[in-house]
């Protein structure tokens, strides 16, 4: 048995070598392998004392101080996260899931908690939100970025921002779309590849952010609500004929923008396949319709006020669900893209929820969601747990085998 374990602490240490060389300083060099191991060995609680506890280091202040209290750049190990991922998952065929997962808090002064909706409770609760960025082939996904949203009340408060902590350069308000876009381009600068951009309603419904992944020249595909207002695809700009006064000078199109749900009403549905779970194939009822997405420059149209023109041609796809759940998504894949590919890309988001489950069950999120500790926290070792050859085994009482990765927050 303890052979066992020195062969399991030796080849943990020969696999952080590139990010403990990343660290700099002995000291962080020395706390990193210790703190990794508690994260991935036994035990429910991944808070530091319980750790420091089971890893028999007898007085908890050094590993706290390199958790909370250490200052030191986050930086190069994040980019070493970067660099691994896209050699493990990266690829034309993988994909970037953007999403938010929330932690449920008790009391007022964990930074950013604020009454918030929670998707793990499914309603509005007391909470953190994190913005991830998730890089995904198949069924393994890597956890790229978790960044800790401020709601606005803790960004108009200067002086809950200084008694927090919270570094200068995230004081300013930022919406979940403005950050993941941020978080995009530091992936794009790593050369992460990647073939399509991936996110639900709560980010396909910011034309801000449709526009800016289209303007990076990235392929998306996003959920939105069944409100959203798009064109047909044919639709025509004409100048108007005025009934009176001055001729208009501005074109107008010649069809009156609809909400999504309304544009599938006539659509043709197929039952489709994506994949096969647990229980057998997914399946639902899809159809899509090329269409112009309402998210132009906003123009007076007759008597409807002020419209938004057509924007980007994209396909609209509606998914009917066993259930009788209906969602509605936009993506500007490529027109001669079949259904059922369509539909595929659209649901490879699954895997990003899967990966938050099990990031908070079995290796301490809900525990560490605050500054540098996921840095060097859930993400180092949820990849030492993607990468661990097969026939090795944690000392923990469950040897699950985790595919996922992540880093830091705030």
């Amino acid at each position: 048995m303890v052979g066992k374990m020195l062969d399991w602490k030796e080849e943990l240490g020969r696999w952080l070598k590139p990010f403990l060389d990343r660290l700099g300083h002995k000291a962080r060099r020395q706390m990193c392998p210790l703190y990794v191991s508690g994260l991935i060995g036994p035990g429910d609680r991944k808070s530091i004392a319980p750790m420091a506890e089971r890893l028999a280091l007898g007085e908890y202040d050094q590993l706290h101080h390199f958790i909370a209290a250490g200052v030191w750049d986050a930086a190069p190990v994040e980019a070493e996260l970067l660099v691994q991922a896209d050699r493990l998952v990266g690829g034309g065929d993988a994909v970037l899931v953007i999403d938010d997962t929330a932690l449920p808090k008790k009391g007022t002064h964990s930074v950013g908690v604020a009454a918030q909706y929670a998707s793990a409770l499914g309603k509005t609760a007391n909470c953190q939100t994190l913005v991830s960025l998730t890089l995904a082939r198949g069924e393994v996904p890597v956890m790229l970025a978790l960044r800790l949203f401020l709601p606005e009340s803790w960004t108009s408060k200067r002086a809950r921002l200084e008694r927090a902590g919270v570094p200068t350069e995230y004081r300013t308000a930022r919406t979940k779309p403005e950050m993941a876009l941020a978080e995009i381009d530091r992936v794009i600068a790593a050369g992460v590849r990647f073939a399509c951009v991936l996110a639900d309603a709560g980010y396909g419904l910011s034309a801000p952010f449709r526009q800016g992944l289209t303007a990076r020249k990235l392929a998306w595909a996003v959920g939105i609500p069944r409100h959203l207002k798009v064109y047909p695809a044919d639709v025509q700009m004409i100048w108007p004929v005025a009934g009176r006064g001055r001729p208009r000078k501005r074109h107008v199109p010649d069809i009156l923008s609809m909400a999504a749900e309304d544009m599938l009403a006539d659509a043709t549905w197929q039952n489709i396949s994506w994949r096969t779970g647990t229980k057998g194939e997914l399946k639902a009822r899809f159809a899509a319709v090329r269409v112009r997405i309402a998210d132009g420059p906003p123009q007076r149209i007759r008597d409807k006020g002020q419209q938004h023109l057509p924007g980007e041609e994209a396909w609209l796809i509606g998914e009917h669900r066993m259930s009788g759940e209906k969602k509605h998504y936009l993506a500007n894949l490529p027109a001669k893209m079949d259904l059922r590919t369509l539909a595929a890309t659209i649901k490879a988001r699954w895997i990003c929820e899967q990966a938050h489950q099990q990031l908070k069950e079995e290796l301490g999120l809900s525990f560490t969601a605050s500054g540098l500790s996921l840095t060097m926290g859930t993400p180092i070792s949820q990849w030492w747990a993607a990468r661990r050859p097969p026939s090795f085994t944690p000392p923990r009482s469950s040897a699950k085998r985790f595919r996922w990765a992540s880093t830091r927050c705030c």
